[in-house]
């Protein structure tokens, strides 16, 4: 099987982890420090807070923005459900804008038609490693007094008009091992601005600034030097890791662009695209499920990210969304994700390229 896709793991990070290991100091301590030091410089940011999930760094960031009760957050419905339940987690309500149908990160036009005297954020989401249109949501925030938190949780290393995501405000990420980088579990928040790092460290570590004195209310979402041991070692190797997915990506829209049944992924020209996921977009009529059914049975993996917007999960039903997104409804029929990880050679990706011309021929 040539998984959709895998955490790339060599000796450096098995090094890393058993040096922790041998030390003693296996809770957060200098590791995670370090960690902290080299991915905000990564970013080019002044500072950067490591946590213990991507769902944790949304919903500290948050928290640290003084998000919640009464208060509306704009974000795409077209995305993992973490993205929309840590606004939830704070008290406040997830607002959805529908998404652009190319890109498929959300609308700036429809982030403008949700605007009420509510709103207090917006979180796009740099879906499938392509950051969303910054320069215009960077302006619609500036202008209705908004703060942006950045979900660049499959993005790590992404770029609009040559910027880190990240950095454009407060971002946050995720090191789950199909993310572009891991550390088992994990997340972080970046940010230039120092109060809101104070307030995120003191929020996940129970309020504290010093041991035993509890200013706020906190969480224990602390990460392990365990877990920071092994994300210096990718982030080291997070480039090559990143150009080994542009190079696939790129090799394999060659080999499939002469299928008329299916669309490539839409790079923005302004955008480094780091192909978290090689998401193309089957025709309307297509069976999209079946393709990926007789994909699996060919021994290659496929991913459905996301068969079903957050808007009409269950649990959002429950709660009286009714929303209209046509947009995101339309894709999370349409999308299939194929592998374009680093694990993936050459021989793999004309295995795939030929079983796609072969299923829809």
């Amino acid at each position: 099987m040539i998984p959709i896709a895998k955490p790339f793991i060599g000796e450096e990070e098995i090094d890393a982890v058993t040096a922790v290991l041998k030390s003693g100091t296996i809770a957060e301590g200098q590791k995670v420090k370090d960690f902290e030091a080299a991915f905000a410089r990564y970013c080019g940011t002044s500072d950067a807070i490591a946590v213990n999930s991507g769902t944790a760094a949304l919903h500290v960031a948050l928290l640290a923005h003084n998000i919640g009760n009464g208060d509306e957050v704009i974000t795409s419905p077209f995305t993992f459900v973490a993205s929309a339940n840590s606004v939830l987690f704070t008290g406040a309500k997830p607002v959805f804008a529908d998404i652009d149908e190319n890109t498929f990160n959300i609308d700036p036009e429809c982030i403008n038609e949700k605007i009420t005297p509510k709103t207090k954020a917006i979180i796009p989401v740099h879906l499938y490693g392509q950051s969303a249109n910054m320069e215009k949501i960077m302006e619609i925030a500036e202008d209705n007094n908004l703060v942006v938190i950045e979900d660049a949780c499959q993005a790590h290393g992404a770029t609009f008009d040559g910027k880190k995501v990240g950095s454009f405000s407060t971002g946050t990420f995720s090191f789950y091992p199909t993310k572009n980088m891991t550390t088992g579990e994990g997340g972080i928040i970046t940010t230039d601005d120092k109060s809101i790092a104070e307030r995120s460290r003191m929020i996940r570590s129970h309020g504290s600034k010093q041991r035993y004195f509890h200013e706020m209310l906190g969480f224990n979402l602390r990460m392990t030097d365990i877990a920071a041991a092994l994300g210096l070692a990718q982030l080291a190797r997070l480039d090559g890791f990143n150009n080994a997915r542009i190079r696939n990506a790129k090799y394999l829209a060659e080999k499939l662009n002469k299928l008329k049944e299916i669309k490539n992924p839409y790079v923005d020209s302004r955008c480094g695209h780091v192909f978290h996921q090689y998401t193309v977009r089957l025709e309307s009529n297509l069976p999209r499920d079946e393709i990926a059914s007789l994909l699996n049975k060919k021994g290659i993996g496929t991913g459905i990210y996301y068969p079903l917007p957050i808007h009409k999960q269950p649990y959002y039903r429950s709660l009286g969304y009714d929303d209209s997104l046509p947009v995101s409804e339309k894709a999370s029929l349409e999308v299939l994700s194929l592998p374009v990880h680093p694990a993936v050679n050459k021989e793999e990706l004309d295995t795939i390229s030929s079983a796609m011309q072969k299923i829809l021929s």
